[in-house]
């Protein structure tokens, strides 16, 4: 049913409507960190055309994720909802979905893309997926036209270094549902991804889109092509020589993290180049941030790293940048999530954002471009299943697993959460626990269910 509406809500989109609405580019990398930009003060990293980015749009300074590893973090950015809201916040046997998982986004989720659609737009996802890996579960099954990347996370392969455990599959790359290639070599991931999202701008030039390009690196292990190995060290390019067939150097590969970011950053002014090629650029909205904190790189100011419910595990390098409508060289400090995108761009693009079921997500377009103060009264740091922190102005609380206050800061003096205020402010202490208490109840009777399949198992390549 689902389908059918979808189909007709797009056949009877007006052509007047189509004209005014506006694309939408969600740059989305892996595992990298506040600090790892250097428009957000990284001396370790070289991004000048992000910082370009920034300069003509602005930094969001207080951009969250709803969860500080890769599955959760993104069954929220499609579905508008916190990931234990729509039962994603763990994969089945493991925090984040594996090869081969009977788990998955529920196909009767509306995804950000399936909203798009429903309004006419052309729909293309480059990249890492990990929303499930079986053909129930595919971005093209979730409102995406075009697909071409990988199911999960680029380490989910034989060559993990506790292979003797997982004991996982070969990894598959995917162009729509058919898997074209085990193993590939994952030097070349973000190049060609890269190309095939300039291949969709250039294709669906004349028609409103969105493209959502959820880079798999800067997660471990590195990879990067010839052309950003060129300043890599001797000691290093030696060391690499020594990989046979079957083995990867995790270890020695995390010296390739300046580069990594660096092919990043070059993807980004790719894209960026595209759009104004065609004339295009002032009529399009462009995202950057990433799904977690960091593994490798730095959170700079921030405590936590991935896997963190302090700052640096959920608090994310942002950038957005549209022409004559998001004023430019800006900073913004007020509390926005990824889980608002659904919402915004629903509202921008005349589409109608689903009204039966909760979305957390909030329409954040005034606070870009007025000075309107965040729709968020409350935000949630949730790891796996435990609520473990909230957010309320500038004020955080943590707790533990009985839900009694263990520490809290105050982010607008403190965004290091080093200096723990809970003895002397009892009062705010128990106005954020009163929001931690209605929210569990309110996820309690207002949750949806994750999809399971029978007879799961790994993808194959698809025979010729």
């Amino acid at each position: 049913m689902k389908r059918f509406l979808l189909f007709f809500a797009c056949l009877f989109h007006s052509q007047l409507e189509a004209a005014n609405q506006p694309n939408f580019v969600v740059i989305f990398t892996d595992d990298q960190g506040y600090g790892d930009l250097s428009c957000f003060g990284g001396d370790h990293v070289s991004t000048p055309r992000i910082d370009q980015m920034a300069k003509e749009g602005q930094r969001l300074t207080s951009f969250y994720v709803a969860a500080p590893v890769c599955t959760p973090s993104r069954a929220a950015l499609m579905t508008g909802s916190y990931p234990k809201r729509v039962d994603l916040a763990t994969g089945s046997d493991f925090v984040v979905l594996l090869a081969g998982d009977r788990k998955g986004l529920n196909p009767d989720e509306i995804t950000i893309a399936e909203v798009l659609k429903s309004a006419g737009y052309k729909t293309g996802m480059f990249g890492k997926w990990h929303l499930g890996d079986q053909p129930e579960f595919l971005p093209t099954r979730q409102g995406f036209d075009d697909f071409y990347g990988i199911p999960f996370s680029h380490d989910i392969h034989p060559f993990h270094p506790r292979q003797k455990h997982f004991k996982f599959p070969p990894l598959p790359l995917l162009d729509g549902e058919t898997v074209v290639e085990m193993d590939p070599d994952a030097d070349y991931l973000t190049k060609n991804i890269t190309e095939r999202a300039v291949a969709f701008i250039e294709k669906n030039k004349d028609d409103p889109f969105f493209l959502y390009v959820p880079h798999p690196i800067p997660h471990v292990p590195l990879h990067v092509s010839p052309e950003f190995m060129k300043d890599v060290t001797q000691d290093v390019k030696d060391k690499l020589k020594e990989e046979g067939e079957n083995t990867i150097d995790y270890k020695t590969r995390r010296g390739l993290f300046r580069q990594s970011i660096a092919e990043i950053d070059w993807s980004v002014g790719r894209i960026l180049d595209t759009l104004k090629e065609h004339n295009i650029d002032e009529n399009t909205l462009v995202i950057f941030f990433a799904d977690n904190g960091p593994a490798v790189g730095k959170a700079g100011p921030l405590r936590g790293r991935k896997g963190s419910t302090f700052e640096g595990g959920m608090r994310e390098p942002t950038v957005i940048r549209w022409p004559g409508k998001i004023e430019a060289g800006k900073d913004n400090a007020e509390l926005m999530t990824a889980m608002d995108l659904l919402p915004t761009f629903a509202k921008l693009a005349g589409a109608k954002v689903p009204g039966d079921r909760v979305i957390d997500g909030k329409d954040i377009w005034p606070v870009l471009t007025g000075d309107a103060k965040s729709p968020h009264e409350a935000f949630f740091y949730h790891k796996v299943n435990d609520l473990q922190a909230v957010r309320s102005g500038n004020w955080k609380l943590h707790v533990n697993k009985e839900k009694k206050p263990t520490a809290l800061f105050n982010l607008d003096k403190d965004i290091g959460e080093k200096n723990n205020v809970l003895a002397g402010n009892s009062d705010v202490a128990k106005r954020l626990l009163e929001y931690i208490v209605a929210f569990e109840k309110d996820i309690e009777a207002n949750s949806r269910p994750a999809a399971f399949v029978e007879n799961a198992k790994p993808l194959a390549k698809t025979p010729k």
